[in-house]
């Protein structure tokens, strides 16, 4: 079964609201862009990924929980946010029963989340030697 069918599998079996909220989650999120792939780890949490994660997803008894790997970094100008902001990396948005969250903003943020990730990318990029690189720092000999 690939990572999709897992997390079809899962919103399925949470025949509560959990299930919904879960659902209108991965459905904002995989509409934010449409290179987002999404992964199935740590035995049983949906993580959605484009150039590196950007957020796991879980359900617990009273709540469901999307986490942002780098949230700590992100802008979040409508506040989603409200947990872990103590944290110097992960941010999270716990979503009780009724909660609604706003679409615009959740994509909003999923997009500064792969931003963030695709400018991390190109910190790491391995440094093109030029002509000039090669010779800096050799004394040329001159007969």
């Amino acid at each position: 079964m690939n990572p999709s069918e897992q997390i079809d599998q899962l919103i399925a079996k949470l025949r509560d609201w959990r299930g919904k909220t879960l659902a209108s989650i991965r459905k904002s999120i995989l509409e934010a862009d449409r290179e987002i792939s999404e992964e199935w780890k740590w035995m049983g949490s949906p993580v959605w990924s484009r150039d590196g994660m950007i957020a796991v997803g879980n359900a617990h008894k009273e709540k469901v929980k999307l986490t942002f790997t780098h949230g700590a970094k992100l802008p979040d100008p409508d506040k989603l946010f409200n947990a872990g902001l103590g944290g110097n990396a992960w941010r999270a948005i716990d979503l009780f029963e009724g909660d609604k969250i706003n679409e615009r903003a959740l994509k909003n943020l999923v997009r500064a989340a792969i931003d963030y990730n695709q400018s991390k990318m190109k910190k790491k990029a391995p440094v093109k030697k030029t002509a000039a690189t090669r010779t800096k720092g050799t004394k040329s000999k001159k007969g």
